[in-house]
């Protein structure tokens, strides 16, 4: 006999006590069992085989809610679906936090940088997950993302763009993942005000104070691989783990050529540099301090490289308001101010990828020679200088 749409009503349910089965419609039936436990069952068709779906507590789930659910499953069924599998792989969706851990273990060994990828999980740790991390990846709305933002847009602007950015990594991958259609990441734009993005860049010394800083090392009590290895890096005008990485491997002392293999570049691109007389100099010094490794500027440890706090501290210590990094800006703005070698001269020196793709696939050349007669002038330019600039401390 078929049964009627809608035949219990709230009060039934709420009343039931009775032990046994409570049809209603659409399969949906109440459930009351001997020790007064009420819950509500859907029996349906699925895929031609008839099957049970448990709809949850009748004290936690309403007649409307199950109601609701028994059509919504119907629907599914008749589609072709399977509503008990749907209901298997929602419970399977991640949290946000849980989906965070997962996409930066993903990514963590793609990270060149082990700070990046600690800061990645550190940023969304602090400013995240207190507010969406026990929220399914899945049912996390614009809404969210900007609670989540919205404290620190413009009191930590530059914070703010990092943790909407590794947010929306998280959200690609949960679409990726088939659990949702879009990134409410990318959709909060009018939402949240405008603010201005103000690049720091790192401090660096004008040219001409560059040979004092020299000298203020060489008369410092720092160890002398550590002044050898600060002075190559300015000589070489290289960025500071090429310059403390560094094996004998790498160089040819007979062609003066030290060639980085690519997966020490940050461009991952092989770099050969031509090296002055100076620098020469500084390597054989180097060779007659080395502590039997390959590594040329050895740490405190045997088989270590020095660390990068070794030559920052150094030079803070010592006065100069400069980062380790920006010795090359101050390479660079003499190549501007002070000769007349091309711009991509100078680029090519610093190891500077050509960002114009037209431009970089005819660019077929390192431009060495020309580099080589640069770095010696360089080299030239900075012991011409020694002496002639006084530090103010």
């Amino acid at each position: 006999m078929r049964r009627p749409e809608k035949a219990l009503t709230a009060q039934e349910v709420r009343t039931a006590s009775e032990p046994g089965k409570y049809f209603d419609g659409h399969g949906l039936y109440l459930l009351v069992k001997s020790n007064g436990a009420r819950s509500w069952v859907q029996r349906i068709v699925i895929r031609g085989k008839r099957r049970e779906i448990g709809l949850g507590s009748a004290s936690l789930v309403s007649l409307k809610e199950a109601r609701e659910q028994a059509i919504a499953n119907r629907k599914l069924a008749r589609a072709g679906g399977d509503p008990i599998q749907a209901k298997r792989e929602s419970k399977a969706v991640l949290t946000f936090e849980e989906a965070a851990r997962k996409v930066h273990e993903l990514h963590r060994p793609t990270w060149r940088n082990p700070k990046h990828a600690a800061q990645f999980l550190s940023t969304l740790e602090t400013y995240a997950f207190p507010h969406i991390g026990r929220i399914k990846a899945a049912d996390v709305n614009t809404a969210d993302v900007l609670r989540v933002l919205s404290p620190i847009w413009t009191e930590k602007p530059e914070t703010a763009r990092r943790v909407r950015q590794r947010v929306g990594t998280v959200m690609k991958w949960a679409v990726a993942q088939g659990w949702r259609q879009d990134n409410p990441a990318e959709a909060i734009d009018r939402a949240l005000p405008k603010t201005e993005r103000v690049k720091a860049h790192r401090r660096a010394l004008p040219y001409q104070d560059v040979p004092a800083c020299l000298e203020a090392v060489q008369a410092s009590k720092a160890g002398e691989i550590t002044k050898l290895a600060f002075e190559f890096l300015v000589l070489t005008a290289t960025r500071s783990g090429e310059t403390r990485k560094a094996v004998w491997d790498e160089i040819d002392m007979e062609a003066g050529v030290w060639t980085i293999p690519a997966m020490r570049m940050k461009a991952k691109k092989e770099h050969r540099i031509p090296l002055s007389a100076r620098a020469l100099e500084i390597l054989d010094a180097a060779k007659a301090l080395g502590d039997g490794s390959e590594l040329v500027f050895p740490g405190s440890k045997t088989g270590r490289p020095l660390s990068d706090m070794t030559l920052s501290k150094l030079v803070k210590e010592l006065g100069f308001e400069a980062d380790i990094h920006g010795f090359r800006t101050s390479f660079r703005t003499w190549t501007q101010e002070r000769t007349t070698y091309p711009r991509e001269v100078a680029e090519a020196a610093l190891a500077h990828t050509i960002k114009d793709k037209a431009e970089a696939a005819y660019a077929r050349s390192d431009l060495f020679e020309k580099r080589r007669k640069m770095m010696e002038a360089w080299s030239s330019q900075l012991e011409q200088d020694k002496g002639k600039v006084v530090k103010i401390s």
